[in-house]
C-alpha cells in the first residue's frame, strides 16, 4: 500500500456511503482529506510525497497557489518542502479571485494545489486567475487524484496518490445507493 493511501486510512479520510461531491456527481466513497490535513505531521509527508514527485519531474515553481478551501493548508505545506511562497485563490460573488493583497507577478511559474482532484473545476478557475496576472501554469497537483486522468487539458496532474472512484449524474444513480440518502461533505456550494 503506498504510504499516502496508508495515511488515509489512518486518519479515517476514506467515507462510504451516498455522497454529492463540489461537481454534482453522485459517489459511493469520499475522500475527506481535511481529516488527514488536520494531522500537521501527516500534511507534512503528503506534501514531501508531492514534493519529490515534482522534483523528479523537473517541475520548479516560484509559487504554489491553493483553491480555498481545500487547497489552502496543503498548499502551504507543499510551499514550505518546495521553499517557495503560497497563496491561495477564494471565490467573491461566485467568482474565483485573488484577495488580502496576495498578487501573482508577470512570468511566474505557478502550479495549483488541492486536496483533491475530480473534475478540475475549481483548479481551472484558478488557472484563469494565474493566467489572467501573466503567470504560467506548469501543474495541477493533489493529496488525490480521483479524475481518472493523467492531465487535464494539457496540464499534467501530480498527486500524492490516485484513487479510482466511480462516479454517476444523477439520474444514473446505481439501484444500491438511490435508498441511501445522500450527503454532500464538501466546501463548494452547488448552484
Amino acid at each position: 500500500m503506498d504510504k499516502t493511501l496508508e495515511l488515509l486510512k489512518k486518519s479515517n479520510a476514506l467515507l462510504e456511503g451516498h455522497f454529492i461531491l463540489s461537481s454534482g456527481k453522485h459517489s459511493n466513497k469520499y475522500i475527506q482529506c481535511a481529516k488527514l490535513i488536520e494531522n500537521p505531521v501527516y500534511c507534512e509527508e503528503v506534501a514531501n510525497i508531492i514534493g519529490e514527485k515534482l522534483k523528479e519531474k523537473g517541475i520548479e515553481v516560484d509559487l504554489c497557489v491553493g483553491p480555498a478551501m481545500g487547497g489552502v493548508i496543503i498548499s502551504y505545506e507543499l510551499a514550505r518542502a518546495l521553499g517557495v511562497n503560497a497563496i491561495f485563490t477564494e471565490r467573491e460573488n461566485g467568482q474565483m479571485t485573488l484577495r488580502r493583497g496576495f498578487e501573482i507577478k508577470e512570468g511566474m511559474k505557478v502550479i495549483i494545489v488541492e486536496d483533491v482532484i475530480t473534475t478540475g473545476k475549481s483548479s481551472f478557475e484558478t488557472v484563469d486567475v494565474i493566467r489572467s496576472c501573466g503567470a504560467e501554469v506548469l501543474a495541477l497537483t493533489s493529496i488525490v487524484n480521483r479524475s481518472n486522468k493523467d492531465e487535464i487539458n494539457g496540464l499534467p496532474i501530480i498527486s500524492a496518490t490516485k484513487i479510482d472512484v466511480d462516479t454517476w449524474d444523477e439520474g444514473e444513480i446505481p439501484d444500491e445507493l438511490k435508498n441511501i440518502p445522500a450527503t454532500k461533505p464538501g466546501s463548494r456550494s452547488l448552484k
